[in-house]
């Protein structure tokens, strides 16, 4: 079993429309969440349980760069963001053969975070979105 840590994981970024290859390096934190809809298919035959099926697959990606308005990276959400734009994002555990999330996303937040002890922050939210390649795990 190989065990893989955070600073080992990549996030690689590009055109729409095609696996992002450029690696987003001004990146501290990284979640992806997946998750599916459920279906109520109880029936009375399942003796007072509620039974449901997985639906519809989610995913929505949460990551922390550093507030750097002359680094690529931070111009790119940037821009996605307040341009509308999509983004083509590969959420990976390594490299470009790693395995991982492929999508094209819409960044829907941008969250500028200022502690009194820290370095400033942006949180990015993005969410797959209406593309013409579909989300896939690879």
């Amino acid at each position: 079993m190989a065990i893989i840590i955070g600073l080992d994981a990549k996030l690689f970024r590009g055109t729409a429309g095609t696996q992002g290859t450029i690696e987003v390096t001004n990146v501290k934190d990284v979640s992806l969440r997946l998750e599916s809809g459920e279906a109520d298919v109880t029936t009375r035959k399942s003796k007072g349980w509620k039974l449901s099926i997985a639906t519809l697959k989610e995913a929505s990606l949460e990551i922390t760069i550093l507030y750097d308005t002359e680094d690529e990276d931070f111009i790119a959400f940037k821009d996605a963001y307040f341009n509308n734009t999509v983004i083509s994002l590969f959420v990976t555990d390594g490299d470009t053969t790693a395995h991982g999330l492929d999508a094209d996303f819409s960044v829907s937040g941008f969250t500028v975070d200022q502690p009194l002890d820290e370095a400033v922050t942006v949180k990015v939210v993005a969410k797959p979105t209406a593309s013409d390649r579909a989300p896939v795990w690879v």
